[in-house]
């Protein structure tokens, strides 16, 4: 019988984070609690074990990854490289191709998907590597997805990802499972804090949204709308609408940017009714795991409210370091280094 090297996320729990990762584990817990998550399934890390011992890579990273020790950054920018080439050269096991076809195909016909990482440790309360690993959007095909889940291995072994790991001085050997999740065709896209991220009040929800899938705020195209409510009275606290002048859509092999309408470039994303439904849903997460929340969550064409991340917040400013705190830069992290393919 064939090793279990890929299941659906509804099946997947926290206990689970150490075989396919803490961003799959999580997303499996958010269906338990019938959070609204875009339907998927979670590539396990062993299949990425089995890539790198099946290809012979474990001594050409090892010595790769060796010589990047000493964190300069020449040497690891030269890691990375090696090593990048030789995992895009190796084929992907077997088994761990018609495991991951065989999921893809039970989404339905050719359906457009996320492949997002979900390496060892990440989005945990211990350490964050957003924007180290990648996520491709808007993948179809089966063998799209299977090339994705390879990339996403790749960085695993990105100068960022490299780097921090030897910051840590972790000793452990990383290893990277994947989330494959059906695309949400957002209209509008954002984060959501399940605080105040500046003050670290947990009376507050913090929300930011822009037009389209979150790529604009992540490159810095566009500066997103900023929205603060109160748990406990539901009051909109602060609004600030900005001027967002692009946006990304789904295209054919990936996402475009496009110009917004000059109508819509100034208008709130989000309305009442939306926001005050975004603030229930994450009052609602942070409920289930009882601790604060960073949230990733999209609003598709036809009005309704997916969540495709949620982990805790971690990185609070103190009161005294508020006012050198980029809330920008909280938000990017939140979002990660998403990539168009």
């Amino acid at each position: 019988m064939a090793a279990e090297l890929t299941r659906p996320l509804a099946e997947l729990r926290s206990g689970d984070a150490a075989s396919y990762g803490g961003k799959s584990a999580t997303l499996g817990e958010l269906i338990a609690a019938e959070i609204p998550v875009p339907p998927g399934f979670a590539v396990s890390c062993e299949a990425f074990r089995l890539f790198v011992s099946e290809a012979g890579l474990g001594n050409v990273i090892a010595h790769a990854v060796g010589r990047a020790s000493s964190g300069d950054v020449d040497a690891v920018n030269r890691a990375s490289h090696s090593i990048s080439e030789a995992m895009h050269s190796a084929a992907m096991p077997e088994e761990v191709r018609e495991q991951i076809c065989s999921h893809y195909a039970a989404l339905g016909d050719d359906v457009p998907v996320a492949v997002r990482s979900s390496a060892l440790g990440e989005d945990s309360q211990e350490a964050t590597f957003a924007g180290q690993q990648e996520t491709y959007l808007w993948i179809r095909g089966a063998d799209h997805v299977c090339d994705a889940v390879r990339d996403c291995w790749v960085s695993l072994y990105s100068p960022p990802a490299i780097a921090y790991r030897a910051r840590l001085g972790s000793s452990d050997e990383p290893a990277m499972g994947v989330t494959v999740q059906e695309m949400v065709d957002a209209e509008v896209s954002g984060v959501m804090f399940t605080c105040n991220p500046l003050s670290g009040d947990p009376s507050m929800v913090a929300v930011n949204a822009s037009w389209g899938l979150g790529l604009a705020v992540v490159g810095g195209e566009v500066t997103p709308d900023d929205y603060l409510v109160s748990k406990v009275t539901r009051e909109l606290v602060r609004e600030n609408v900005s001027t967002k002048t692009v946006e990304y859509v789904p295209a054919e092999g990936g996402a475009v940017c496009v110009e917004v309408p000059e109508e819509r470039r100034s208008v709130a994303c989000l309305d009442a009714e939306a926001l005050a439904t975004l603030v229930e849903v994450g009052k609602r997460v942070e409920r289930y795991f009882g601790s604060r929340q960073d949230i990733e969550w999209a609003i598709d064409r036809g009005g309704d409210l997916f969540v495709v991340q949620s982990r805790p917040v971690t990185g609070l400013a103190k009161p005294e370091k508020q006012a050198a705190t980029s809330a920008m830069s909280l938000i990017m992290s939140t979002f990660g280094a998403e990539k168009k393919d």
